[in-house]
């Protein structure tokens, strides 16, 4: 193995990280998430359990319909149950008939569990992985093996623990994962397990390392796997997971990349971190932190006096590596932000030329409704109809008069909402009043009843996921809420964003960015790779 031998990453935050508290995303978003960690470089990309329940069984009858420019999809599930065929065993019927070429199967290590979870003897055990694993490739399934708490299991019984790899590596697993489940190793206790597994399977079979973040030692467990000889690593999204989260990818691809020497992504793709991380954040409703290495926003900030001084002297001083290599922004707090390179890019990503001092414009802009609580990573269709506007290119719908919402709770506890719109279109004047089932609904149908005939195809969108978030919870209810609002043509999905002290007026600006970017004429032309996919009806 040399030192420059290549990294294949794998993402766990679809299954892995939706354990976490607070971790929820529709099929669609799922979706939007695996194009964003496609377009990132990311190799595999874990799913879930396929069938475990109505919303994964759609996540895989859509991935299946999926065209992805690198990565390849992974279905996760158990080794057999215990005195159950693996040709019988459900579960694993299920992953076979799924179209995943790459199965994920976890595994017992510990003597603990075989004692007192699953109750097997030690052989039984080392059968259920085999089989299990030799039934997957037997159906050209490429197998990886999850070897749950190994590093636990490797305190507690090493040569048992080594048996478990070697059972899986026989039956033909193409990747071995030692698994620091309970995140409770060091780093110099993963280094020499992970030599000891290496020496025990004696090459012709590729280590993984998946670590949890329990003790802080997440992220150096998993660079102390690959110094030792892993060559797969597993990791979720800004850490999310279970407990303390697991081992973060964001800083390990970074570290890979940059501090090792280790290839993963191109030097493109590196410089699509940051803006990678802001968006699987928002999407999931998480203000993303301020403090991630690499990627939060004062990841490179400097306060004045001597730091400030050395930055402007030699970045080197104060930075261990190039913000822009990895998409972020140097921010000195007495000067400007500096991002008009990454606003002129954006900007041609979507066919927008701009012209002058226009970039400057939009950066200035962008800082400004940033300051007062918006934050784009998500909201992709505001950000372009923001740069439309400052091109020249934005056609709006119409011109706003006023609108006004009605919500009436009745003694019987029913709850009705009348929302009225006045518009111009055309130099005509468009008044009309519609029910919904929430002022947000309300005011949709009554703009729709306005337009719907002048613009036919908005019958064809629909919103397809909305969220509220308080950003200064300190105000109570007079606190500034920010809305992000998704939509979907049935073809592409994007995301559109509001924000103010008054929750519905946040709504109505993030509706009518949704629509207006759904209705722009050279939109499909230009759409962006993650946003020119399949999406539900």
């Amino acid at each position: 193995m040399t030192s420059t031998q290549r990294i294949e990453l794998y993402d766990a935050t679809l299954r892995d990280g939706m354990q976490g508290e607070g971790m929820s995303l529709s099929a669609d978003e799922k979706l939007r998430v695996a194009h964003k960690l496609d377009e990132l470089g990311i190799d595999l990309i874990e799913a879930g359990f396929p069938a475990s329940n109505p919303k994964e069984r759609e996540l895989f009858e859509r991935l299946a319909r999926e065209t992805f420019g690198h990565a390849e999809i992974a279905a996760f599930g158990m080794t057999r149950r215990r005195d159950t065929p693996a040709d019988a065993d459900p579960a694993l019927r299920v992953l076979v008939e799924s179209f995943a070429p790459v199965c994920t199967l976890v595994g017992k290590t510990w003597t603990l569990h075989l004692d007192k979870v699953v109750k097997v003897d030690r052989e039984e055990n080392l059968r259920m992985i085999a089989e299990s694993l030799a039934f997957l490739v037997d159906h050209d399934k490429r197998a990886i093996y999850d070897a749950e708490h190994f590093f636990d299991g490797w305190r507690a019984e090493p040569e048992y623990a080594l048996r478990c790899l070697r059972a899986a590596a026989e039956a033909g697993a193409e990747t071995v994962v030692l698994c620091d489940t309970n995140g409770s190793s060091l780093p110099s206790e993963v280094d020499a397990a992970t030599r000891a597994a290496l020496d025990a399977l004696g090459g012709g079979v590729q280590l993984g390392i998946h670590c949890h973040n329990d003790a802080e030692c997440g992220v150096a467990n998993t660079i102390a796997a690959v110094q030792a000889g892993a060559t797969q690593v597993q990791g979720t999204m800004n850490g999310r997971g279970e407990r303390s989260g697991n081992a973060d990818l964001v800083p390990i691809i970074a570290n890979l990349q940059l501090k090792l020497g280790r290839p993963c992504v191109t030097d493109e793709q590196l410089a699509r971190l940051t803006e990678t991380a802001h968006f699987v954040d928002e999407l999931l409703n998480f203000t993303p932190d301020p403090n991630q290495p690499y990627v939060g926003r004062n990841a490179f900030a400097h306060k004045g006096g001597m730091h400030v001084a050395g930055v402007r002297a030699d970045a080197a001083t104060f930075e261990h590596v190039d913000p822009a290599l990895v998409g972020n922004a140097r921010e000195l707090l007495v000067s400007e932000l500096s991002g008009k390179v990454t606003i002129q890019e954006k900007a041609e990503d979507r066919g927008l030329t701009l012209e002058g001092d226009t970039a400057a414009r939009v950066l200035e802009r962008v800082k400004s409704l940033e300051h007062a609580g918006y934050q784009f990573e998500a909201a992709d269709a505001s950000f372009e109809l923001l740069l439309r506007r400052e091109t020249g290119e934005y056609q709006p719908l119409f011109r706003l008069e006023s609108w006004r919402v009605i919500v009436e709770k009745r003694a019987d506890g029913k709850v009705e909402t009348e929302a009225t719109i006045k518009i111009w279109v055309n130099g005509e004047r468009y008044v009309r009043t519609a029910e919904g089932n929430g002022p947000v609904n309300a005011l949709d149908q009554a703009l729709r009843d306005a337009i719907g005939e002048i613009h036919p195809h908005l019958k064809d969108i629909d919103l397809v996921n909305f969220k509220v978030r308080i950003l200064d919870e300190s105000k109570g209810t007079g606190a500034v809420t920010r809305v992000l609002i998704d939509a979907s043509d049935g073809h592409d999905v994007w995301g559109s964003i509001g924000v103010s002290e008054n929750l519905i007026a946040a709504s109505w600006d993030a509706l009518v960015d949704s629509l207006e970017y759904g209705m722009q004429p050279d939109r499909a032309e230009h759409a962006s790779p993650a946003e020119h996919r399949p999406a539900a009806r």
